[in-house]
C-alpha cells in the first residue's frame, strides 16, 4: 500500500480538481444524461489496468455516476498516494468520454448515535443494520460492508443532546465550498446553529425539536 495522506495532500495533488475528500474516502459525480452513457463510463473505468488491485466504489443512476475512492485495509480507512493516481486515471478516462467531474454533486452523510454506554447499544445496532465494525475503530464506528448505507459513529455522551428532546444526530459532509450555503438554507428553513467554533471542519445546527446535524467538511483537517 502507498503513503497514508491527509485530505490537504490530496487536493493539493496534480490531477484532483474534480474531486473532493468528504468524511470517507474522495468523491466525484459526472453527469451523464442517461443511464446507458453512465454505464459507458463505468465500463471505461472497469477496464483500467490494475483497477481490481485497487477499485473504485461506483454508484450509476439515470442522471451520472458517483465515484468514491478509498483504501481501505485493517487498520487504516483513509486515503493513499493510490487514490490520487486512480483519480487521475479516472478524470482521464471520462475527459475521453467528454465528460467532466462535477464535484458540487457529490456528499456523504454519517449517522451518530450517542449513549452513556456506546459499548451497550453497539451490538444493538450492528445485528439490525447488518454491519461489521470498521477496521481501524471497531470500537467506536459500524459500516456497511457492501458500502451501501451511511456509516455509524458512536458517541459517549453523559446527557441528551439538545435541551428539546432530540435524539438523532448526523454528520453531513458536504464540498468545502458548499458549507456555509447549506448552513444558511438551513437556518432559513427553521433550524439554528448551536455550534460553530469548529468551522470551517463543521457547524452543528438542530431542529425545532433538538435534532441536530452537522454541515461538515475536510477543510483544515490535514
Amino acid at each position: 500500500m502507498s503513503e497514508h495522506i491527509g485530505a490537504k495532500r490530496f487536493h493539493g495533488s496534480e490531477g484532483t480538481e474534480d474531486w473532493r475528500v468528504l468524511g470517507e474516502g474522495a468523491f466525484t459525480f459526472f453527469h451523464t444524461g442517461s443511464f446507458s452513457a453512465g454505464a459507458r463510463l463505468v465500463a471505461a473505468i472497469g477496464a483500467l489496468p490494475g483497477v481490481d488491485g485497487h477499485h473504485p466504489d461506483v454508484d450509476l443512476r439515470r442522471d451520472g455516476v458517483t465515484v468514491r475512492l478509498i483504501t481501505r485495509t485493517p487498520d487504516h480507512f483513509g486515503m493513499t498516494m493510490d487514490d490520487v493516481e486512480l483519480a487521475r486515471r479516472i478524470s482521464a478516462v471520462a475527459r475521453e468520454l467528454g465528460l467532466t467531474g462535477d464535484p458540487s454533486g457529490v456528499q456523504t452523510m454519517l449517522v451518530v448515535p450517542g449513549a452513556p454506554s456506546t459499548a451497550a447499544i453497539m451490538p444493538f445496532w450492528k445485528a439490525v443494520l447488518g454491519y461489521e465494525p470498521r477496521g481501524d475503530s471497531p470500537e467506536e464506528d459500524l459500516v456497511d460492508p457492501h458500502d451501501r448505507g451511511a456509516s455509524f459513529w458512536f458517541e459517549r455522551m453523559n446527557e441528551p443532546r439538545g435541551d428539546r428532546g432530540g435524539a438523532i444526530h448526523l454528520a453531513v459532509f458536504v464540498p468545502y465550498e458548499q458549507a456555509e450555503a447549506r448552513v444558511a438554507a438551513a437556518v432559513a428553513a427553521g433550524g439554528r446553529i448551536v455550534f460553530d467554533k469548529a468551522a470551517p471542519a463543521w457547524w452543528t445546527l438542530e431542529d425545532a425539536y433538538g435534532n441536530q446535524a452537522d454541515i461538515a467538511t475536510t477543510e483544515g483537517r490535514g
